[in-house]
């Protein structure tokens, strides 16, 4: 999640990661699961799910395709006193650093940027979805679309409707929600904001597009009704035993409040629901609550057929909920859809926590993140170091969630790629094992204010495209944030969450800095040869069955060189991919086995000139740039 609420006093750390613990999983899984809780489940993995490759969509700053629906200042997390009557919703194109009269007087930039807006909403994903479709995505995953107060909605008032303000009509939409029963599914109505979303769910279908969406299951806002009447009712509310409270208010003592409860990671804003007495599951109120809304958006017209609904989900701090929760919760959404993918979010080693609750796969943070910044963009590590690290994390999962899990680098919740590369060290890491991977205390501009918040040079463009290449060609399901494929740069949230840089609009140049430090002056547009080779290696991805297996053999790791060879799929259609991480040129003798021997070429390069492949009968001889990569296709 690592997304807290919006005026938070200190920085958004990705709070998530500070449980981060190195446990061991299971070294083998079965690709059906039976829990605890109940009978065998359909298969955890979908087939659709090794074919995938993921665009993550962040709503609120992804496009503007409405702007009768922009958030107003009353619509902002509450006490909406605490902000300026002079609010407004911040140009789409304004330089990021740059301030409004309103955020100077709330104290800055830090104290002000969680209360912007910028308008995004689902018609601006509608109408930009034939820009999604030609990257060559199959797979959309949204961050929370829900009802919700902050820009980033993991402070959820219902799970049951769509945020008013993503549809045309807020304000009717919050008229028809109040004359709800909130825990009676019969009595929900279908808002203007539901139906745009039906509508993208099928203008994505229609494309082949499956969408996945994200699932907040732990915690919820204040504004959330159950919350409410609580704090209307206290200990008389029938939502009494829905969160973890340990004491409410007192009548006897009118001027004072006893009040308490469970926020997550004590953030007060996210009161966390409650746990059955045995620890063991969600409280039965919350619980089928949450069953209800499932369901919703998997089958919205209820006829038993899941095809106009979501094709996944995608689960919040899954960590921190309860196993049996989970058990029941994923035999659940596959009786409603056997097809369906259920992703988790832990930043732990997630084998054997994906089998004992059911999910499908995890976002791949400890088996592919980390290793990937520890040697592809800091070079702290040797080529044998990374390939036994991969090795190791990639063999604790069965071969069905090889394929499956979410190969991601960047997201809502760290810095950008080209900001990673940006501020890459080999040297003096807080946290060794993670190599200060979204390590707060580091990537965190209000942290650290020797952090670089400008866009990278000509080599770290070509750093981040050696690191795609890999991200294409490795086991797994590969995962790009918005924008990071047109070269869009920031430190952690909140300048991770920067409005989606469009080729048809105009950016102000960003060369403010949020401590008025000196910083160079970075044009913000397109970069068209970065997109380029986004579209050239998804597409390779998307055509290439072997890029697809579970299949993964590493050839050679030479630590004097930093380079590193391994093969893709089997020797009918292998696919030969070298990286070198050097920053000098090398000329290399790849020896292969018998089984494939053979004529290659150059399928995709991640440089245009300098890459030489050539074959002695047993070996292929290659000049390879400084960083660069290069993937290999036999005759």
């Amino acid at each position: 999640m690592a997304c807290l609420s919006d005026r938070l006093p200190w920085p958004v750390l990705g709070i998530s990661l500070l449980a981060f613990a190195f446990v061991g999983g299971c070294a083998t899984e079965d690709a059906d699961t039976r829990g605890d809780h109940g009978a065998a489940q359909a298969p955890r993995v979908p087939g659709w799910a090794a074919d995938a490759v993921f665009y993550q969509v962040f709503p609120t700053r992804f496009a503007n395709g409405d702007t009768t629906n922009d958030p107003t200042r009353a619509t902002l997390e509450q006490p909406v006193d605490d902000v300026p009557a002079s609010w407004s919703v911040t140009p789409w194109t304004q330089d990021w650093y740059e301030e409004a009269e309103w955020e100077r007087q709330m104290g800055g930039f830090y104290a002000s940027v969680y209360d912007r807006r910028y308008g995004g909403d689902l018609q601006g994903v509608i109408n930009r979805l034939d820009y999604i479709d030609s990257l060559g995505v199959n797979a959309l995953y949204f961050n929370p679309v829900f009802w919700a107060n902050t820009l980033h909605k993991y402070d959820g008032t219902s799970f049951h409707h769509i945020d008013p303000n993503f549809g045309p009509d807020p304000e009717r939409d919050r008229a028809i929600i109040a004359g709800e029963d909130p825990t009676d599914p019969s009595t929900w109505k279908t808002t203007a904001a539901d139906s745009l979303f039906f509508e993208l769910l099928d203008a994505a279908h229609d494309r082949d597009i499956r969408v996945v969406i994200d699932g907040v299951f732990n915690h919820t806002g204040r504004a959330f009704f159950a919350f409410q009447d609580i704090v209307e009712n206290q200990a008389g509310s029938p939502y009494a035993d829905w969160y973890k409270i340990s004491s409410f208010d007192a009548p006897a003592t009118p001027d004072t409040s006893e009040f308490e409860y469970d926020g997550w990671w004590g953030v007060p804003q996210l009161p966390e629901f409650a746990d059955a007495t045995d620890g063991e599951d969600l409280a039965a109120g919350p619980k089928q609550y949450v069953f209800d809304s499932t369901e919703r958006w998997m089958d919205p017209n209820g006829d038993g057929d899941p095809s106009d609904g979501i094709d996944g989900w995608r689960l919040d701090v899954a960590d921190e909920v309860p196993e049996g929760f989970w058990v029941d919760w994923n035999a659940h959404v596959r009786s409603i859809n056997p097809e369906a993918y259920t992703v988790a979010e832990t930043w732990q080693p997630a084998a054997g926590f994906i089998r004992a609750g059911g999910f499908s796969a995890a976002m791949n943070y400890f088996a592919f993140a980390l290793p990937v910044k520890g040697f592809l963009i800091d070079h702290a590590i040797t080529p044998t170091e990374f390939s036994n690290m991969i090795d190791a994390r990639r063999t604790a999962f069965d071969d069905s969630t090889r394929t499956a899990v979410q190969n991601l680098i960047d997201s809502h919740d760290t810095p950008r790629l080209a900001t990673m590369i940006v501020n890459r060290s080999d040297t003096g890491y807080v946290e060794p094992e993670r190599f200060d991977y979204d390590w707060g205390a580091v990537v965190s501009v209000r942290d650290n204010r020797s952090y670089k918040v400008r866009a990278p040079d000509a080599d770290e463009r070509g750093l981040q495209r050696l690191v795609t290449l890999f991200q294409m060609t490795y086991v797994g399901a590969p995962m790009v944030y918005y924008g990071t494929e047109v070269g869009m740069w920031g430190a952690d949230d909140p300048d991770d969450r920067k409005p989606m840089v469009w080729g048809d609009m105009d950016y102000e140049v960003e060369d403010d800095h949020p401590f008025g430090q000196e910083r160079p002056a970075d044009p913000v547009r397109v970069n068209r040869d970065l997109l380029t080779f986004y579209r050239d290696a998804i597409r390779f991805r998307r055509d290439t069955p072997a890029l697809r297996s579970s299949r993964f053999e590493t050839l050679q790791a030479d630590d004097e060189r930093s380079t590193f060879a391994y093969v893709r799929g089997d020797a009918d259609a292998p696919v030969v991919v070298v990286l070198n991480r050097s920053t000098e040129a090398h000329s290399l003798r790849l020896p292969l086995p018998d089984s494939l021997r053979g004529t290659y070429d150059i399928a995709l390069s991640t440089v245009d000139n300098g890459t030489r492949v050539q074959s002695d009968g047993t070996a292929l001889l290659l000049e390879l740039p400084a960083t660069s990569g290069v993937v290999l296709t036999k005759r």
